[in-house]
């Protein structure tokens, strides 16, 4: 029993950590994507500003906490709070800019407004990196850490199925306007939802380590294919007009370069999570 506290306690910066490198992950993606996307919008309304901001101070916080920086664990903790309440916003103003249009929501509105995936996955890298930073706080206490009064690891793969669900729906909706013209494109919309309904499974069941193995096998292929995934979009921006010869405008109207990373790094949460779900289970 002598030695069970420091397992604990190392098990818990090691969950920690990873999970401050999927938020950093999930934050540089919404960085990238959002000024990306509101480049080409002109940055028409200032707030349009407020998501570079907030992941960029995210990416920060993440990255510097992740590499076990010294920082003042308040300003890392704002960032994060910040990040979850700009995200929540944006979330609002992109559905009230679907539902202002003519038609309302419907199909084309969803194609071609302000995406409300972008948003929602800020306010995700938020909750994330708050989450790290609670689990990181459990260091060196007894029993396994727990958020809201609900063990870590539940909570954390309820939270990171939900996003890998959203991230799907997000994809799909936009492969579908491009008529899944590469067979490829259907990787995207096939492979994560089995791991969000995994780790949702994890977030339920009672005690199953051992039959978790498939799980963490499937995270770790959706991961892959995140990663994989900017690669097939750069060959996307490639076949446009002029190629990366015209890449000012290509990366603006080709395939998104920063998407597929969100799901590597909801994956690298996931797998977080069901780590902590075997220290609850055991």
């Amino acid at each position: 029993m002598k030695h069970a506290l420091p397992a604990r306690a190392s098990a818990s910066r090691v969950e920690a950590k990873h999970l401050r490198a999927a938020a950093t992950a999930l934050f540089a993606s919404v960085l990238v994507d959002s000024a990306i996307e509101h480049y080409r919008g002109g940055f028409e309304n200032p707030a349009m500003f407020a998501p570079l901001v907030a992941s960029a101070l995210g990416v920060a916080a993440g990255a510097e906490a992740a590499f076990g920086g010294r920082a003042p664990a308040r300003a890392r903790a704002g960032a994060f709070v910040l990040a979850l309440v700009v995200g929540a916003a944006g979330l609002g103003f992109h559905l009230y800019n679907v539902l202002k249009r003519p038609g309302g929501l419907d199909w084309l509105n969803l194609f071609y407004a302000a995406p409300v995936g972008a948003p929602a996955a800020l306010a995700l890298a938020g909750a994330i990196g708050a989450a790290s930073d609670h689990v990181a706080a459990s260091d060196g206490r007894a029993g396994a850490p727990r958020i809201a009064g609900v063990p870590a690891g539940r909570a954390l793969c309820a939270v990171t199925s939900l996003g890998l669900a959203g991230t799907v729906g997000e994809v799909a909706l936009l492969h579908y306007r491009g008529s899944f013209q590469n067979p490829l494109m259907w990787l995207p919309v096939t492979l994560p939802p089995v791991s969000a309904v995994l780790t949702a499974r994890a977030a339920t069941e009672r005690s199953a380590p051992a039959r978790r193995r498939f799980a963490r096998a499937w995270l770790r292929l959706t991961a892959w294919l995140g990663i994989g995934g900017v690669a097939f979009h750069a060959y996307g921006v490639s076949r446009a007009m002029g190629g990366w010869r015209n890449w000012r405008q290509n990366v603006l109207d080709g395939p998104p370069l920063p998407a597929p990373p969100s799901f590597s790094a909801l994956a690298l949460a996931a797998l977080a999570a069901l780590r902590l779900r075997d220290r609850e289970d055991g």
